[in-house]
């Protein structure tokens, strides 16, 4: 068995690790060894920030015209056959071939670092994942905008078909082009056979529901995969069995994450809860909050806030869609995110194109200037399909004229793209809370230095930050090895892979991993 890394390595974030296993032992003495007898998964398919960073930027991307060459020229991508999809590869001269040298990707969770090059994967490769994963990037990918999304489903380009009418030919479009990607939902603690290896998904707590970790086994090896993983978060106790089933499992090779492995402090989500209720209890204006919109633990945070001090929680409608989806399947735990039934939660609708449904804007019909009613199909068509059905429920939705009315009466989640709301609001002795993570590269410092230059604006600062990390602390890292005491150790995902040699003194190999420049394009 052989482990290659592609990513991850020196770095937050960026997983893109190959196990490759021989199945076959006999085949071990022959001269040739067939792609039959291999079987290979790779544990996520994520973005490196810190590498992409490095080459491009908002206004600096990537070209879809030349594949996945540009990523791979740039070695964000890894060089390997028989994994990308067919349409990138063919647009460029290159071969495709009939089968898939890869034999899935186990996903952890729905974070861009670990997730976002799916997007390049051929879709026949086996994606698996457990149900809120696969929830948080259909809401991601019907709701967004940009390029290189396509994590769920495969859209074909620089394909042309014949007209239906005439002759010639057309760009293939629209739903003619979407294809299914093969998306295997994974039940915690429920082991599957993949090729020889045998692979359970354990539950861990993280800053988005669906975090996953892995054990892998074959005849040779038993294997852990942490995936991003923390003890200080409002589902802590899946960790501590994830420690208790790991412990049992026996494991020979651990891949444990480390971004805060030099880092002490934690907090937890409690926290952030008694001191953002403090803060907004006695205020008498609006209370503003940013957090990450995926992150619902955090929403059950500020929504706990909002009934502790007798606000309603003003939501967005990506939020408020990817809650529906939750509580709609049967395979989501009920009740264990807020109902938008519930008076303490709402959904804000911002104007959008011609920003009719404020009701303060005039369109001309035929010479005829004129406001048109909240529900005039010009309104609605403003907004797309999967917005609409909030807009039916007049008593479950607010735009910024409730906000100026009764400013005390809410909590406004505004994120980064959402600050011009402000202009419209006009917010009077208002107060933020930043619930985010402080900015820890240059692109970052840049976006937050606009979002200071907003506050300034409208006289919100100073700001309040209150935030607790996705990842476990330092020592919780080290207790979680000690416990689980494997034989080798590979730290993944920091920037301080030496921070893990104090166990070497334990009897715990620690193998500091490196980029494998291993081709097979």
């Amino acid at each position: 068995m052989t482990l290659n890394f592609y990513g991850g390595v020196n770095e937050i974030g960026g997983n893109k690790i190959l196990i490759d296993n021989l199945n076959n032992n006999e085949s071990s003495n022959n001269s040739s060894i067939l792609q039959d007898d291999i079987s290979s998964l790779f544990l996520d398919f994520g973005m490196s920030f810190s590498q992409a960073g490095n080459y491009f930027s908002e206004f600096l991307q990537p070209r879809k015209l030349n594949g996945i060459m540009d990523f791979v020229e740039l070695g964000l991508l890894p060089k390997i056959k028989g994994i990308y999809r067919e349409d990138y590869l063919k647009h460029c001269g290159i071969n495709s071939y009939e089968q898939p040298s890869v034999d899935g990707v186990l996903l952890s969770h729905a974070h861009m670092d670990h997730c976002a090059y799916i997007h390049h994967l051929r879709e026949d490769i086996p994606i698996f994942m457990r149900k809120e994963s696969e929830i948080i990037l259909q809401v991601l990918e019907e709701t967004g905008k940009g390029s290189f999304t396509e994590i769920m489903n495969l859209k074909k380009s620089f394909h042309y078909v014949p007209k239906k009418r005439g002759e010639g030919y057309k760009k293939l479009t629209g739903k003619e082009c979407k294809v299914e990607r093969n998306i295997v939902t994974v039940d915690p603690y429920s082991p599957f056979e993949i090729n020889g290896f045998k692979v359970t998904s354990i539950p861990v707590d993280h800053s988005l529901p669906g975090s996953s970790a892995y054990f892998l086994e074959n005849n040779n090896e038993a294997i852990i995969y942490t995936g991003d993983i923390r003890f200080h978060g409002r589902n802590k106790n899946y960790s501590d069995k994830f420690v208790e089933e790991a412990q049992k499992f026996n494991p020979t090779i651990m891949l444990c994450e480390g971004t805060r492995i030099n880092e002490t402090s934690k907090g937890t989500e409690e926290d952030i809860e008694t001191k953002a209720t403090n803060l907004i209890k006695d205020h008498k204006g609006l209370a503003i909050v940013n957090y990450p919109i995926r992150d619902l633990d955090r929403l059950i945070t500020f929504y706990n806030v909002a009934k502790n001090t007798d606000r309603i929680l003003a939501i967005n409608s990506k939020q408020a869609y990817m809650l529906v989806l939750l509580e709609n399947d049967e395979g989501i735990e009920k009740d264990k995110y807020p109902n938008l039934k519930d008076p303490n939660i709402t959904v804000y609708f911002p104007r959008k194109k011609q920003g009719l449904i404020s009701g303060e804007h005039y369109v001309c019909f035929d010479g005829d200037w004129k406001i048109l009613d909240s529900n005039d199909e010009e309104v609605i068509k403003e907004y797309d399909i999967w917005e609409r059905e909030f807009l039916e429920d007049d008593n479950n939705v607010i735009n910024y004229k409730d906000l100026i009315e009764e400013p005390s009466k809410y909590i406004f989640r505004c994120d980064f793209f959402e600050l011009k709301e402000l202009i419209d609001i006009k917010p009077e002795n208002g107060l933020y809370i930043h619930s985010m993570t402080e900015p820890f590269n240059e692109e970052m410092e840049i976006d937050f230095r606009k979002v200071k230059n907003w506050l300034d604006h409208f006289n919100l600062l100073p700001y309040h930050p209150l935030h607790v990390s996705g990842h476990a602390s330092g020592n919780e890292i080290l207790e979680m090895i000690r416990n689980i005491n494997p034989e080798k150790v590979y730290p993944i995902h920091t920037e301080h892979t030496e921070a893990f040699d104090v166990l070497l003194d334990e009897g715990i190999d620690i193998i500091h991993p490196e980029i494998s420049l291993k081709s097979k394009f």
